[in-house]
This record gives structure tokens, sequence and C-alpha cells, in this order.
């Protein structure tokens, strides 16, 4: 008779893997409906995980793909985190010479004078 297959819940095995800084951030994430395995959407976070599942979920700006490859039994460091699975996430071209955004940073010494003139005319 071949071993039961070992399971764990995902919002722990997402925490054990350090995708997610507490468990309770995965949780709200696998809730949210936010989290795929093996391309059926999850909706609770009890739903069981084991070795050689895909999973696909949101973190951050990034659509991660990962295929489960061990389940762990503590939150280890990163290195033994990075063991519990492989990543298959496409990788992302981020363009060097893309223009930064209005409105983020320090404004410019122009743009501060600008500023500077346009609060006096508000006060006048």
């Amino acid at each position: 008779m071949p071993p039961p297959e070992q399971k764990l819940r995902i919002d722990k095995w997402l925490w054990h893997a350090r995708f997610f800084k507490t468990r309770s951030l995965a949780s709200k994430i696998v809730s949210a409906g936010h989290v795929r395995i093996n391309g059926k959407k999850i909706s609770k976070s009890a739903t069981a995980v084991c070795t050689g599942d895909r999973l696909r979920f949101a973190q951050g700006r990034i659509e991660r793909e990962v295929e489960v490859l061990g389940l762990g039994e503590r939150r280890g460091p990163a290195a033994e985190a990075q063991t519990l699975y492989q990543d298959h996430t496409p990788v992302q071209k981020i363009d060097p010479q893309a223009p930064r955004f209005e409105g983020k940073g320090r404004p410019t010494k122009q743009n501060r004078r600008r500023i500077g003139l346009m609060r006096d005319q508000m006060l006048e």
C-alpha cells in the first residue's frame, strides 16, 4: 500500500515559500479569489496543495506562476524556501529608458520656483 500523499493548506504553503510576509496576507489573497491551482480558481484558504500542483497568483504587480516541489515543515530562511517551488513566471522586460512619471520624485529648482509663484498668486 503506497503512503498517503502529503498535503498542506494553500495559505500556509504560500507563507512557508515566502511569497507573502504573513499568513493572513496569503489568506486574504486566496479568499479574494486571486489564486488558481492547476488552472482552477479557489477561494478557500483551507484548500490543500500537494507536490506537482501549479499555482498562479498575483504578487504585487507581478503575475506569478510556480510549480510546487515540496511542502516544508516551517517558514525557514529564503534559501530553504526556494527549494519548495520552481518558478515558471515569464520574464517581464523593464525598459531602463522609460520616462519618469510626472509628479514622482523631488521637483527641480525651476518647478519649485513655479510652485512658489503659484502659491503667492493664490494668496492675493
